[in-house]
């Protein structure tokens, strides 16, 4: 997931040659650049709102398939799986073939893939096309940027670009939710995919009418080993963590998928440390507002996905809740996110990061631990708790992406923009497989459904909370962002 808002007068120079000489494409018309602009935005609300849309989807359509709970698991990680292990790499496939060839080609593999998913017989095709989707959705996202930069050739131009590019991000993953259970009260659950087909046409045919014809740069090839060790070490991780949560799990699939995560993660680490031009150089990592900002990333989607997965499961198959009321709960949590994140931008300079980052955690913390202890008695009081949960994370989302960008030399700085990008997918992939699993496996036991959701909520407060002393740890009292002060 791409979610990020950067305070004004720190847009996303590293995808830029600078923030003043970046000139636009001649070729493109001035009445064309917000065509442009409309384009890989459509993109990129693809991109996210398929983070979250399937929420709202997962119980119908384990009816209507016959999907087990760990299929069903599977059919929502998979797209944060692959996308997670292949968005280190993608990037360099515009630098060398194009960025609007390879924005094309992804958003048409992610139409084709999103009319299998629609209409898929079982629970293996739904998850195959799952994956067809992160291949197109990795494909598109390093490009959006990429095609903006080009696009905007006037600087104030080309940050108010960024800025809706950075609200879409942050509207497709946080209403996902929200326009899914819309959907699913008058259609099927097959048109939480297929209503993409349309969008991915407009997105297409804008795109190769007006978008600028980037000239393939030589760059560095991708290299395609890194990423499939990644994913493989990933893969690995989260078939550990399923299988450790059902109530009888084979010991020779867990140390089997414990196995090929560490086999795979180390041979990972020892290839970056050989390459020239690593995928990942971990010395990034020697930066404490680096760790730091990559730490409440990762917190930001690991509160608000697994969270919010298990919200929408919960009350609609334990409460007897309509998609749309289900939708509407999870929206909740995505209001309180959006406004906060828009707002931390402009205060980002004037407070400083660690005091922001440290709120945010401890906001999310408190509204999820004020949802367990008001959920029997009012259910207007739990969405007001969820929204201020939100509101945290909403914080979280922004002042990680500044906090990331700005303590990297220029040189690092495309590096860090992919690590920052893998931290929101990785987070959003752990908790859902992680408190997904735990619901799926508590609602079993004697311990019953409702004290079973209450924990997710304390496993949200507890994540909040290591977050929050994490983050205390490796930024500094004294420390903020410097741009240029990387290694």
């Amino acid at each position: 997931m791409t979610c990020r808002l950067p305070p004004r007068g720190e847009r996303p120079h590293h995808r830029m040659t600078s923030r003043n000489t970046a000139a636009a494409d001649p070729a493109v018309r001035p009445d064309g650049r917000w065509l442009v602009l409309t384009a890989v935005s459509l993109g990129l609300l693809l991109a996210t709102l398929d983070t979250s849309i399937l929420y709202i989807a997962v119980p119908p359509l384990t009816v209507d398939l016959g999907a087990t709970t760990s299929e069903s698991l599977w059919i929502i990680n998979t797209y944060p799986l692959e996308m997670t292990g292949l968005l280190l790499g993608t990037g360099t496939l515009g630098d060398r073939y194009g960025h609007k060839r390879v924005f094309q080609y992804g958003i048409v593999l992610f139409g084709v893939a999103s009319l299998v998913a629609a209409f898929s017989p079982s629970p293996g095709v739904l998850i195959f096309a799952r994956g067809l989707l992160a291949v197109g959705a990795a494909l598109m996202l390093p490009a959006t940027l990429a095609i903006i930069r080009v696009t905007f050739g006037d600087e104030k131009e080309r940050n108010f670009a960024i800025a809706v590019w950075s609200s879409v991000s942050i509207g497709g993953i946080a209403f996902g939710p929200l326009v899914g259970g819309l959907l699913l009260e008058w259609f099927w659950w097959g048109s939480v995919f297929l209503i993409n087909v349309p969008i991915v046409i407009a997105t297409f045919v804008l795109t190769g009418l007006y978008a600028p014809k980037a000239q393939e740069s030589g760059a560095v090839p991708w290299d395609l080993l890194s990423s499939l060790l990644a994913l493989a070490g990933l893969t690995g991780m989260v078939a550990a963590i399923k299988e450790v949560t059902l109530p009888d799990p084979s010991a020779v699939l867990l140390v089997g998928a414990i196995l090929v995560s560490a086999v795979s993660f180390t041979l990972f680490a020892r290839r970056q440390a050989r390459l020239k031009t690593p995928l990942l150089d971990f010395r990034i990592f020697s930066n404490r507002g680096v760790s730091a900002g990559v730490v409440a990333a990762g917190l930001s989607t690991f509160v608000f996905a697994g969270v919010g997965a298990v919200t929408s499961q919960h009350f609609q198959t334990a409460e007897g809740y309509s998609p749309l009321h289900s939708g509407l709960l999870v929206g909740c949590i995505a209001a309180g996110a959006t406004v906060t994140s828009l707002l931390s931008g402009s205060l980002l300079s004037r407070i400083g990061p660690r005091p922001m980052l440290l709120g945010g955690a401890g906001l999310a913390a408190v509204g999820y631990a004020a949802g367990v202890l008001v959920l029997p008695v009012s259910l207007g009081v739990f969405a007001i708790s969820l929204v201020a949960a939100g509101s945290g994370i909403g914080v979280l989302i922004t002042v990680a992406s500044s906090t990331i960008i700005t303590n990297v030399s220029p040189e690092r700085a495309g590096m860090a923009s992919g690590v920052e990008e893998v931290a929101y997918e990785f987070g959003s992939l752990l908790s859902v497989t992680l408190l997904g699993s735990a619901y799926a496996s508590m609602a079993l036991t004697p311990f019953g459904i409702e004290s079973s959701y209450r924990t997710i909520l304390l496993m949200g407060v507890t994540a909040a909370v290591l977050g929050l002393i994490s983050i205390a740890w490796l930024l500094p009292s004294r420390a903020s962002a410097v741009a240029g002060n990387g290694h």
